[in-house]
């Protein structure tokens, strides 16, 4: 072999890999209008590869190819400038290696340095090890993104490159980081208009954690390819006829809605591949044209469009003139295509299609324009500072408490003066109440919609007009938290409950010490703790909360219960109590540390499900019943059994964002003789027979246990639930393929409760 081919099939070194993908970095940063800071971001890139040198990833590529990869996504795919990139090219730097924020304030300046210093609090994932470090590592995470808004949009990309480099990691890993990612930085990423990375996060997400639906639904989309391109093309065809009369400069182009997305609606609906009808959109992005208003141009496409198909008046979304509080900005219309098949098509302009697909960030370009959402994005970042202020001292409240403000649709409210207050869908008169000031939500007492009085829980629909009306007499309840939606609400709420609770703590405490003055006895821990639990109370606020409430009445002289050796079982409490040093007048106890699961756990290998361990090592979780054959994960109990979710289960992404540490990947052995409950939902044309046919099929050809059958028709048609027992997946398969083939059923699926 020659030298010059020897040359040729040489591997790369990493030296060249590296300054190859620094040299793409720069070309992206070149293609971007910013200013041209080359030397700056060649001098971080230097610094950062020095401070990484020799270290690899578990992919085995230099740890360097990760900050390179994280500045391509703020430069390329967030329009971010070199103050961004090179934050993002140091953001491991203080972490992983000896140089100190103040070497970086040093070398870069004061703005880096406080960017990169932000990400540093916040490394390792939003989420510790612990339930309280994961809220603290939040609320860093909030509060040097209420400082710079960058913090967050480069940790957002950090993320996603790590979600891109996924496969390198073991499977109960792959779910916490999904997991993650699915609950909190999806919908981050979404509250700051960076739509094409929130999807990409969400189909990454789906693509570890149901990586059989992933393939499926991704099979089904290039079969399915050329046959959409047709239809298009001819719904296409008679619409450019009309841009081009109007003399538009347009591109048009349909756009397949994300895996995640199809895999939700036929979850939520209930519905297979072939009977979603909205698989892709049409979108019209415009050039604007000097001298006539995009919004102008925005309606005149729309009418171009409406004189050829047929418009659905329900479907139309103005999004132009009051933009989403995320900044998304398009008209949204639906028409029928040639085909009788409903069509949506959203229309923006270029300026517009940036911000939609880029978010705020795509805003700094465009200061100029005068763009208001900035001032939503500066009232949530306000909200955010505000739960700050009083957050929720359990972990996974407070994150559900965030989680609320990152809603995906909004209302449009209206006062009685006609200001206009942004809510999220499902707001209640009491939201409403709070979104105009903290007093009026704690005196509120009812309020009038559109004229007409409404209860506090009453849900607002856009349009509405709301007079709040309030009593001075009034306080804050407990059962409000049942029914307020946005997160301001409900950390007032919370504050006010709080204040009050401490105050009635604090009266109750006197009125304990008076007893014990009158009755010469030492108001020492030992015997406030002792009395506390003679009345049921191993807490002590708890106890002095009660005695001021009335709940509890203590007797003039309290010598003789202290005296008494009482059979109550909390006494057996006392010492632990103590050991909790709860102090007087002290807000609340030190909690006993989490006990951490034996570790007899290899979560290198998957946790075999099998069924002589069924009930004995592990149990089926009640809020999703798993059967044998569906995705599943493990969660190590304190007792070091196992319940297990389905993969897809709500409190599943809870507990795998908050205690990845106890997440296992599962694997179901053969279930013979274990049965399990599932349900399936039927529906077809109402027929004489037809409901004893599918009976008769379920006991003759599957010998199952039917334990409840509920059928409605109506109008001519039936639907209903079957709950029976099966063994596995496969049974369930096969029960629907059969009972689909029996003449009037129209639809059988496998339903949650």
């Amino acid at each position: 072999m020659s030298e010059e081919n020897d040359m040729k099939t040489a591997p790369i070194s990493d030296e060249q890999l590296i300054q190859d993908e620094f040299n793409n970095l720069l070309n992206d940063y070149l293609n971007t209008n910013h200013r041209r800071k080359v030397e700056r971001i060649t001098k971080a890139f230097n610094f950062a590869n020095q401070a990484h040198a020799g270290v690899k990833r578990r992919s085995g590529e230099p740890y360097i190819m990760h900050p390179l990869a994280v500045a391509r996504i703020v430069c390329k795919e967030m329009s971010l400038g070199s103050t961004s990139i090179c934050s993002a090219l140091l953001h491991d730097v203080v972490e992983d290696t000896e140089y100190t924020v103040d070497d970086i304030k040093n070398m870069f300046g004061e703005k880096i340095a406080q960017i990169v210093d932000g990400l540093t609090k916040i490394s390792g994932g939003i989420f510790g090890e612990q339930a309280s470090e994961q809220a603290e590592n939040f609320r860093k995470l909030l509060l040097t993104m209420s400082d710079d808004i960058r913090v967050i949009l480069i940790k957002i990309a950090d993320r996603l490159h790590n979600m891109r480099t996924l496969g390198s990691l073991r499977p109960a890993k792959q779910y916490k980081i999904a997991g993650e990612t699915l609950y909190l930085y999806a919908p981050m990423a979404h509250r700051l208009g960076l739509f094409s990375i929130k999807t990409e996060l969400e189909d990454l997400s789906f693509k570890y954690e149901h990586p059989q639906e992933y393939q499926f639904i991704e099979d089904k989309l290039k079969s399915t390819e050329q046959e959409r391109n047709k239809v298009f093309e001819e719904f296409a065809a008679p619409v450019h006829d009309k841009l081009k009369a109007l003399g538009i400069s347009y591109d048009m182009k349909a756009r397949v809605k994300s895996i995640f997305s199809i895999w939700n609606k036929m979850q939520t609906k209930g519905v297979s591949f072939e009977e979603i009808y909205d698989i892709y959109a049409v979108r019209i992005i415009f050039d604007s044209l000097p001298g006539i208003d995009d919004k102008n141009l925005c309606w005149d496409i729309y009418s171009a469009i409406t004189d050829i198909y047929k418009i659905r008046p329900d479907r139309i979304r103005d999004w132009v003139s009051r933009p989403k509080a995320n900044g998304y900005q398009a008209l949204h219309l639906t028409v029928m295509g040639q085909d009788g098949q409903w069509v949506e098509i959203q229309i923006r302009s270029r300026q517009m299609d940036e911000i939609a697909e880029k978010g705020f960030a795509a805003h700094w370009k465009y200061k100029g324009s005068n763009i208001e959402e900035d001032t939503e994005l500066d009232k949530w970042l306000q909200t955010i500072t505000e739960i700050l202020e009083s957050p929720d001292p359990n972990a996974l409240d407070f994150l559900d408490t965030i989680k609320l403000n990152l809603f995906t649709a909004e209302i449009f409210v209206f006062t009685p003066k006609g200001d206009i207050k942004t809510l999220p869908q499902g707001a209640t008169a009491l939201d409403f109440a709070y979104a105009l000031h903290t007093n009026i939500g704690n005196k509120c007492i009812g309020a009038k919609v559109n004229h007409r009085l409404v209860p506090l829980s009453h849900k607002l629909s856009s349009g509405d007009q709301v007079e709040i009306l309030t009593s001075r007499s009034q306080m804050p309840q407990a059962e409000w938290l049942n029914f307020v939606t946005t997160a301001r609400a409900r950390t007032k709420i919370d504050s006010a409950l709080k204040k009050a609770r401490k105050e009635g703590i604090k009266a109750g405490e006197e009125k304990v010490q008076e007893v014990f003055r009158r009755s010469e006895l030492e108001a020492s821990n030992g015997n406030i703790n002792k009395l506390a639990l003679y009345f049921g109370f191993p807490k002590r606020d708890d106890f002095f909360y009660s005695v001021e409430k009335g709940e509890v009445i203590l007797p003039e002289n309290i010598k003789k219960l202290l005296r008494e050796k009482s059979d109550n079982p909390l006494f057996k409490y006392v010492k632990q109590a103590l050991r909790m040093g709860n102090k007087s007048g002290q807000e609340k106890e030190e909690p006993e540390e989490e006990e951490k699961p034996a570790k007899k756990f290899d979560k290198s290998k998957p946790y075999i499900l099998s069924e002589e361990a069924f009930e004995r090592n592990y149990k089926i979780a009640e809020c999703c019943k798993p059967i044998p054959g569906d995705d599943s994960i493990g969660f190590i109990n304190d007792d070091n059994t196992v319940t297990v979710h389905k993969r897809s289960c709500p409190i599943a992404t809870k507990l795998r964002s908050s205690f990845g540490e106890r997440i296992l990947s599962t694997q179901w052995s053969s279930h013979k003789n274990v049965s399990f409950d599932a349900t399936l939902e039927i529906k077809g044309i109402d027929a004489l027979g037809v409901l004893n046919t599918i009976t008769k099929t379920l006991s003759d050809d599957f010998n199952v246990n039917i334990q409840r059958l509920l059928v409605e028709a109506k109008d001519g048609v039936f639907e209903g639930k079957i709950k029976l027992k099966v063994h596995d997946v496969k049974d369930i398969q096969r029960i629907c393929v059969t009972l689909s083939k029996i003449k009037n059923v129209k639809s059988v699926g496998r339903v949650s409760e």
